[in-house]
């Protein structure tokens, strides 16, 4: 059966390779533009011109999306109404990127009618990127046509599994730090790898949990897709499905139940639904208001 995204996925390692180009042109430059974000986050000329370069061809190519990006918010498309928009985040991993650490990439995603349906994940200076779209598995490899499939592990017990995390941090802030420690110190081996990378290293079969307490839509869009894809889990700390929830916990399926017993997070302290692990459906009203 044809892939009905390909064209989509063509598109985002079109863009991909743009944002490589772009963003490795400048790593490492001593001359680079850095500032701070309202909250204090670090943005550099390359993510500005990261995005710009995307928006540009995604104004050509596929003007009547919505595009939604960090550095520049949400665009409507041509025609004011679509049910399909692209999540970009330019640099994921902004921090490395301006100390010199390979541990960065440009995260692209393709939302249609509340769903993630294609996603590309590439990281210039470690060589590597990752991509997947509904129903085509998820894959990693130089090219489209120069690829292989990945898979994420088969472990189900957590005194075997490997953990890799971002930071502690936002973890005490939502006062789940001594779960998540709790959580760590019952697992056979932690890193934090963090950013994209944990999630990229748990589709590939490497890492078998991958959570982070506080994140933004354009940081989790591919990351949710390329691990589904791959056979895991992609859920909010709540057990929502998908990168609706604000934060993420990954895993390879077999110990999501067993990682939310740790690090589940319901603000509200409400009972919660038990979530359809095949439902990353996100239902919206996609009427445009005038």
């Amino acid at each position: 059966m044809a892939n009905p995204y390909l064209d989509d996925l063509r598109l985002a390692h079109v863009l991909a390779d743009s944002a490589d180009n772009l963003s490795m042109d400048r790593f490492g430059a001593v001359d680079l533009n850095v500032s701070t974000k309202p909250d204090m986050t670090y943005v550099t000329e390359s993510d500005q011109a990261v995005e710009a370069a995307i928006r540009r061809t995604l104004a050509s190519a596929r003007s009547r999306d919505i595009v939604l990006g960090e550095e520049e918010g949400e665009t409507e498309g041509s025609t004011g109404s679509s049910e399909r928009r692209w999540i970009v985040d330019p640099i994921d991993g902004t921090s490395n990127f301006v100390r010199g650490v390979p541990v960065w990439g440009t995260l692209i995603a393709l939302e249609e009618a509340g769903e993630i349906v294609v996603g590309c994940v590439s990281a210039p200076a470690l060589g590597r990127r990752w991509w997947a779209s509904k129903g085509g598995g998820a894959h990693t490899g130089k090219s489209l046509l120069n690829a292989r499939q990945i898979q994420v592990s088969q472990v189900n017990e957590l005194s075997a599994a490997s953990i890799s995390y971002a930071s502690l941090g936002g973890w005490e802030q939502i006062g789940k730090r001594d779960d998540f420690l709790h959580l760590l110190s019952r697992a056979w081996r932690t890193r934090a790898y963090g950013d994209f990378w944990s999630y990229m290293l748990l589709a590939e079969g490497a890492v078998d949990i991958a959570a982070e307490p506080e994140l933004n839509l354009w940081d989790m869009a591919a990351l949710d897709i390329i691990v589904r894809e791959a056979g895991g889990r992609f859920t909010s700390l709540s057990g929502e499905p998908g990168p609706w929830g604000g934060n993420a916990l990954a895993t390879n399926g077999r110990l999501h139940d067993t990682a939310m017993a740790f690090v589940g997070y319901f603000p509200d302290d409400e009972p919660e639904p038990s979530p359809d692990p095949t439902d990353n459906v996100r239902h919206l009203d996609l009427r445009r208001r005038s």
